[in-house]
């Protein structure tokens, strides 16, 4: 499969709720059905006890429904791993060298789509309880090569998008000769981060001093 996952703004003179039902809506009317629900998670974790000067080393663990025995763990700048879910167990053993950054946790939670081969999340992100964007994740299941099938799914998530339909993600052209098998959903989860890191910045601009 290849995934991709973007941010869509919200729709001028709504909620993100009311945003969120209007792409649920024209998912259906394109004939969309529900698959279940989904969430994915970020917690951040500060390096401690680093030479004065240095920056804080920002260590990520998420997790993600579709692989709910699995904890992935991404360095600020990479590099990441995936472990199992104790991984999260054995970060409260670290917490001399890892300090949790309480009020960082990012969320999104949201409904599963499937239309022929693609499966679409369209997520809630929030932060302290408190809706701050929507996430949009469209995998699409027939192809592990993403230009081979980057028009086709630009074209699907046209439909339903509009003007948000976003350009080709970077991690897709990292890829030497584009080859893409995301066995351990890293390269998911590495687009979830950094629509997580938007969302952050944008309340730093709200100037609610969250980072």
């Amino acid at each position: 499969s290849v995934f991709h996952v973007c941010q869509v703004p919200v729709a001028e003179g709504k909620s993100v709720q009311q945003t969120v039902d209007m792409l649920h809506k024209k998912l259906e009317q394109l004939g969309a059905v529900k698959q279940g629900n989904f969430w994915v998670d970020c917690e951040t974790y500060q390096a401690t006890g680093n030479a004065t000067g240095q920056p804080t080393k920002l260590l990520y663990v998420m997790h993600n429904s579709e692989t709910p025995l699995s904890s992935m763990a991404l360095f600020e700048g990479g590099p990441g791993l995936t472990a199992d879910a104790n991984f999260d167990v054995l970060m409260v053993k670290l917490k001399s060298h890892f300090q949790n950054a309480k009020g960082h946790k990012v969320e999104s939670r949201g409904t599963r789509y499937r239309y022929c081969d693609f499966l679409v999340k369209i997520g809630t992100v929030a932060m302290s309880s408190s809706a701050r964007g929507i996430s949009v994740e469209v995998e699409y299941c027939a192809c592990v090569i993403p230009g081979d099938c980057w028009n086709l799914m630009k074209e699907f998530m046209q439909s339903f998008l509009g003007s948000s339909t976003p350009e080709l993600p970077a991690v897709f052209t990292s890829k030497a000769e584009g080859l893409y098998a995301p066995v351990d959903c890293m390269d998911t989860m590495s687009q979830y981060l950094e629509l997580f890191g938007k969302v952050r910045k944008q309340q730093v601009l709200a100037g609610s001093g969250v980072r």
